[in-house]
């Protein structure tokens, strides 16, 4: 994926199944001290068993310490902290967070050195590195994203790092909060008269004098919350099978009609906006020509959790409604 890439004690008594079906946990049991023993299956199917709920994590991928940070756990670690902080502004990281490496390339000396509870990552991390924290930490593996699935993956994955760190109830207020923002953002788009308004999402970079456009697919994370919106998604394409995102230049957004046209840029060189300014096919796209090509602000997740999406709800509406 391209972004500045867009990666344990008594077994519990009562099972509990998630919402999306994509892991289980079992419910706490009490023990000695007081103490909570937890258990957790992962997108490994990995059985992860905690003697009570973790308090030391280490986050390996930004979705994941996004999701800690909302649960009101501050990550002991981080993959990346300039990157997560230019990136993930919903959900701040304070100054107590270490950073231990690269998303995809960690330290796990670094990562060792910190002692954690738990260690949470993605199945983008690959499995060498995951064996080799998995010798001194607990790892909990949720999968990056599913396009079969976009949101129910990211409730899945916000649910099973609330089991294992305690924070059930926080990450029902979480989810909550999320489809009432979905709720609330299709209702104004709606009393705007965009219900059913098509729309494409996507980002770009360029190199070489060749600008590339990713568009973001029906799987996509982004696409399937701005259909929840009513809105419908005018991008025909394949994207991947993880994150549903796509391959295009100019030439391939001139099958489409006018529309609503999303990217985000995040900070990074904006291409539509300096490369494809004076290009002569660029112009003549019909959302170009009647202004409706939006930059939504930067600082937002593209593939982040409830957090994030709450702050791309908000964006979109903002844009669109006013």
């Amino acid at each position: 994926m391209r972004t500045p890439v867009i990666t344990l004690g008594a077994v519990a008594a009562a099972s509990l199944l998630l919402l999306t079906g994509c892991g289980t946990t079992e419910a706490p049991e009490a023990a000695a001290g007081d103490e909570v023993a937890i258990t957790v299956t992962d997108d490994r199917g990995e059985e992860i068993s905690l003697d009570a709920p973790a308090e030391k994590v280490v986050a390996l991928e930004w979705n994941t310490a996004e999701n800690l940070v909302a649960l009101g756990v501050m990550p002991a670690g981080v993959a990346d902290v300039a990157g997560y902080t230019a990136w993930v502004q919903s959900e701040p990281l304070d100054e107590s967070v270490t950073d231990v490496g690269m998303r995809g390339e960690p330290s796990v000396d670094a990562i060792a050195g910190l002692a954690p509870d738990l260690v949470v990552t993605t199945t983008d991390l690959p499995e060498t590195v995951i064996s080799q924290i998995e010798e001194f930490a607990p790892v909990l593996v949720v999968r990056g994203a599913d396009a079969s699935n976009p949101i129910g993956q990211m409730e899945s994955n916000l649910e099973r790092i609330a089991t294992a760190t305690g924070t059930e109830a926080e990450g029902e207020t979480l989810l909550d909060g999320f489809h009432a923002k979905v709720d609330e953002g299709k209702a104004a788009l709606d009393a705007a008269g965009l219900a059913g308004t098509p729309f494409m999402m996507s980002d770009s970079w360029a190199s070489g004098g060749q600008v590339s456009i990713r568009p973001f697919t029906e799987g996509a994370l982004l696409t399937a919350v701005t259909e929840e919106l009513g809105l419908e998604n005018a991008w025909t394409g394949e994207g991947d099978a993880d994150y549903g995102l796509g391959s295009t230049d100019v030439e391939g957004l001139t099958a489409l009609d006018d529309l609503e046209f999303l990217y985000i840029t995040n900070g990074e060189a904006d291409a539509y906006a300096v490369d494809l300014a004076d290009n002569a096919v660029w112009k003549s796209l019909p959302f170009v020509a009647n202004g409706n090509v939006h930059r939504l602000p930067d600082g937002i997740w593209m593939f982040g959790g409830p957090s994030s999406m709450n702050d791309y709800i908000d964006a979109v509406v903002s844009t669109l409604a006013g």
